[in-house]
């Protein structure tokens, strides 16, 4: 082989993977986020059974057996009771009106970025996995 030949194929191969490689990584994203939203309905629906028997939402995952649970980027869960009356009043997610997402509590991911603040507007919160109407949507919040 010549060192034409061998540089034809190697921008072959290159060309090749620049166009498999953003793809595949896309692709493990959308495996996380799918990964995170299974998690999320799971953890709800204990959540849930936890409200039925009691009333109120757990002040906190700890309370249902969820304590430690992280989500596929490797980071816990965030969860926040909407009712709980401790310290500074509770800072609820909120839509793209400034309305809260839930009225008995909050659970979601921080997503791929590891970012967050409370309006799903704020570009630090658009890829967050979240629970929304009460458990009606389960998804990334730039879909919400």
């Amino acid at each position: 082989m010549t060192l034409v030949e061998i540089l034809i194929v190697l921008a072959i191969v290159a060309s090749l993977s620049a166009i498999v490689v953003p793809s595949v990584m896309a692709r493990m994203v959308d495996e996380k986020i799918q990964q995170a939203v299974s998690d999320i309905l799971q953890m709800s629906t204990t959540i849930d059974h936890f409200i039925m028997d009691f009333g109120v939402p757990p002040a906190s995952l700890a309370e249902v057996g969820l304590a430690g649970r992280r989500d596929p980027w490797g980071r816990p869960y965030e969860y926040l009771n909407v009712f709980d009356d401790g310290p500074g009043p509770p800072q609820p997610r909120k839509d793209h009106f400034l309305v809260p997402l839930n009225a008995d509590y909050d659970l979601y991911s921080r997503g791929p970025d590891g970012e967050t603040v409370a309006p799903l507007t704020a570009k630090a919160s658009r890829d967050d996995v979240v629970r929304a109407n009460n458990g009606g949507y389960v998804g990334v919040a730039y879909e919400y």
